[in-house]
């Protein structure tokens, strides 16, 4: 298992990732197979989406602020339980397919690291399996 740190700047950012998992598939010796991604954190998820136009971020980032608000009725006492729903909505791993020793995506995707609670250094763990 790989881990990577990952300083985040925001208290909510979309950070693309990609060119680290990719730098990571070609270190390794597997040119075909699964790689699993994960972020061991409860407030900081891992998801795919359109890495074309960085205005897709900060759309995502402003329609969950709209609909989680940071200020609510919540009963956790620690103040950020709009971090813990969107990253239950968002999810905290994703698994890509990894064929001729690169990542399968489709043509404007990215692999996005979702802070929703920073800045913090996150660490993302990285799996990869051959077929």
């Amino acid at each position: 298992m790989e881990i990577l740190d990952i300083k985040t700047s925001n208290r909510e950012e979309l950070i693309d990732i990609t060119p680290l998992l990719m730098d990571f598939v070609k270190s390794t010796s597997v040119s075909n197979g699964i790689l699993f991604i994960y972020s061991p954190h409860t407030t900081c998820g891992i998801t795919i989406n359109e890495n074309a136009d960085p205005s897709v971020k900060s759309d995502i980032i402003q329609k969950l602020k709209d609909i989680i608000p940071y200020n609510d009725r919540y009963t956790h006492m620690e103040g950020n339980s709009d971090a813990h729903i969107k990253t239950s909505l968002i999810g905290n791993e994703i698994f890509v397919c990894i064929e001729n020793s690169d990542i399968v995506l489709g043509t404007w995707q990215g692999i996005f690291l979702a802070e929703f609670d920073g800045p913090r250094t996150r660490k993302v763990w990285l799996n990869l399996k051959y077929t």
